[in-house]
């Protein structure tokens, strides 16, 4: 077990600089609410100003958006190169855009989901917290765990 005190402390973003490290990347996973009870979905989005732009279709998160319109967006990254992880949480209100192409294209342009077809809504993301940290890796920090065979062949 590792002693508490050589883990380097969480260091904590100011909201513009999760702003930044938001529109340097681009997929993020949307947390709403389906029947009572969470749920995450895998979406790619916009930094637009400082609100959250994503597409999406018919189907259970318009429904859920649709039912109740609080939600979170997490989006973090690692660099092992640089010895660096950061995560940002963004909680807000989902806001629907009018079904209109003309909308769709020209508000998020460049801005393509991974299933382009049937995905004609628009949906803004008005934060009301936007929170994130950074992290020093550390390789003393890397989990011990045992390799088997299978896991030792698929990394060779």
């Amino acid at each position: 077990m590792r002693d508490k005190a050589v883990a380097p402390e969480a260091g904590i973003l100011t909201p513009e600089q999760c702003w930044k490290l938001l529109s340097e990347t681009s997929v993020g996973r949307l947390a709403v609410t389906v029947d009572g009870r969470p749920d995450v979905f895998p979406v790619n989005y916009k930094v637009d100003g400082e609100s959250l732009l994503f597409r999406t279709g018919a189907g259970t998160k318009m429904e859920a958006v649709g039912a109740d319109p609080r939600v979170a967006m997490e989006a973090d990254a690692v660099s092992a190169e640089f010895g660096i992880a950061w995560s940002v949480v963004v909680k807000g209100r989902a806001e629907v855009a009018p079904s209109d192409a003309r909308v769709l294209n020209e508000t998020v342009r460049g801005l393509f989901p991974w299933q382009g077809v049937g995905k004609d809504r628009l949906v803004r993301i008005i934060p009301e917290t936007v929170t994130g940290r950074r992290f020093t890796l550390d390789a003393s920090m890397t989990w011990r765990i045992p390799l088997d065979e299978a896991i030792r062949a698929g990394l060779e």
